[in-house]
């Protein structure tokens, strides 16, 4: 079927064949012949992108027997775009409009550029798409050498907000006439007006930055969090709200309260929050629990206190026993998402020392750029990281490691970040049996020592390393499992 384009293009030529991924209500309508555009990449994207497109089309034909397959449309983005397009070019419009007329799109590592006004390319590109989801799956692979002694535990997938918090880029250095007017006017106006700041001033030479966090934004974040949730089955039917609420109640705290807000109105007939749970269970296992005893139970310190307190905690409990009590009540609640919250510092800790506790970690952007790095060491590293930008009208799936240049041409770097983001790309497709063999071939084929430099030489007892791309042959030799 040739392919009909609406957007037009400078250095760029559209495949002969193929159609469009289309989306609609924020999900995408996929062809059996998608058109998908890909960056390669800079540094070891000239290694990792060819070994995965391997990988790719391997299973897409394995699965499918010739009835579906990828055109693939290469576009350009850092260095490889200032070589073609320009110096500073390094996102071209053509690239921009060829994801916009097919929606997916695939990347390697690209370099963060040296002038030319672009902080971020990755980040660009997300604000650009409007990509508010940043989703990481962190599980573990049978044999992939970790710090941890049971690395198995975790199988959390962090959905990181991607267009708010302090990411959005709106700040001054200190020396910049507008911070210092920022500061002046809040010292000597802002802060005096509101009562419970106090004495605090900003000190001179301070840089400033915005932390903007919306309802909206969070909403439509967390959204897609339960959502995937319900996916799920049995107690990975968990959403965690990750904030630091604690310190900044305005911004990380609103995260948490429209979360909730979101899981108990919108959600209502399909989520249960942590404390419901609780309340609802004490009935379940005393059904002549008093309402002051179920309190006693969900609030420590209960008796001490004020009247005032204990009458608000008691109307809690009367609440949810009379609104959700009959459609949640008598166990059925266990098979609904729970929603709890947890404050963004000890979750370092909990997802080392109690994994098998979480399944989905709903953050802001900050929070999420640390809190999925850590979770990925806790099973093997970056090398095996894949990552989903996903949005209502495109999604580009894309490493989530550097570029890595003094390993470029090499054929050794690992390109397992690259293969398990074009996992989550067939999953998005809905192309489960495709996703399905890669998993099991990039599987068996780290449980049988068939690994890059990066995971070999941590083995123990260390074993011979394959390269890049033989590491991609090994993947499809072990289809089967």
């Amino acid at each position: 079927m040739a392919t009909s384009s609406a957007a037009s293009f400078e250095k760029l030529t559209t495949p002969a064949s193929g159609t469009a991924i289309r989306f609609e209500n924020g999900q995408p309508i996929v062809p059996n012949d998608p058109i998908v555009p890909f960056i390669r990449g800079d540094g070891t994207g000239v290694d990792i992108w060819p070994a995965t497109q391997k990988v790719l089309d391997a299973a897409v034909a394995q699965a499918y027997g010739g009835e579906r397959r990828i055109e693939w449309f290469k576009v350009y983005a850092g260095d490889e775009a200032c070589d073609l397009y320009g110096t500073y070019q390094y996102l071209p419009e053509d690239t921009l409009s060829a994801i916009k007329e097919y929606g997916v799109a695939i990347k390697g590592p690209l370099t963060t550029p040296i002038g030319g006004g672009i902080r971020s390319l990755n980040v660009a590109l997300r604000q650009i798409f409007d990509l508010y989801c940043c989703v990481r799956p962190c599980r573990y692979y049978e044999g992939t050498p970790s710090p941890h002694k049971r690395p198995q535990d975790l199988d959390v997938i962090v959905y990181r907000e991607n267009t708010e918090d302090i990411y959005m880029g709106i700040e001054w250095e200190a020396n910049d006439p507008v911070c210092l007017d920022l500061i002046k006017h809040l010292n000597e106006v802002v802060i005096p007006a509101n009562g419970k700041l106090g004495q605090r001033q900003i000190p001179v030479g301070s840089g400033i930055g915005i932390k903007p966090v919306s309802k909206h934004g969070s909403q439509r974040h967390i959204r897609k969090a339960i959502q995937h949730a319900l996916r799920l089955e049995g107690d990975k039917r968990h959403v965690t709200l990750v904030h630091k609420g604690n310190i900044m109640k305005f911004t990380e705290g609103a995260f948490r309260d429209w979360g909730y807000e979101l899981a108990t109105t919108e959600f209502r007939d399909v989520c249960i929050t942590e404390r419901e749970s609780w309340i609802l269970d004490n009935v379940e296992r005393n059904p002549g629990l008093s309402i002051e005893a179920n309190s006693r139970m969900i609030e420590p310190g209960y008796d001490s206190l004020t009247p005032e307190k204990k009458a608000a905690i008691d109307a809690e409990v009367q609440g949810v026993l009379d609104a959700i009590g009959a459609s949640h009540g008598g166990g059925k609640w266990k098979q609904m998402v729970l929603v709890d919250d947890r404050i963004a510092d000890s979750i370092f800790q909990q997802i080392q020392t109690r994994p098998a506790d979480y399944s989905i970690l709903a953050t802001l952007n900050l929070n999420g750029d640390y809190i999925s790095d850590a979770a990925a060491a806790v099973v093997g590293g970056l090398g095996m990281a894949p990552g989903a930008n996903i949005g209502d009208n495109a999604a580009i799936f894309e490493a989530t490691h550097g570029t890595a240049p003094k390993h470029a041409g090499l054929d050794r770097i690992n390109p397992g970040s690259v293969i398990l983001s074009g996992v989550m790309m067939l999953e998005f497709m809905g192309w489960q049996e495709a996703a399905d063999l890669i998993t099991a071939g990039l599987s068996a084929a780290i449980a049988n020592g068939e690994v890059t430099y990066d995971l070999a030489r941590l083995m123990e007892p260390p074993v011979e390393p394959v390269s890049c791309s033989g590491f991609a042959d090994a993947v499809i030799r072990h289809f089967g499992g």
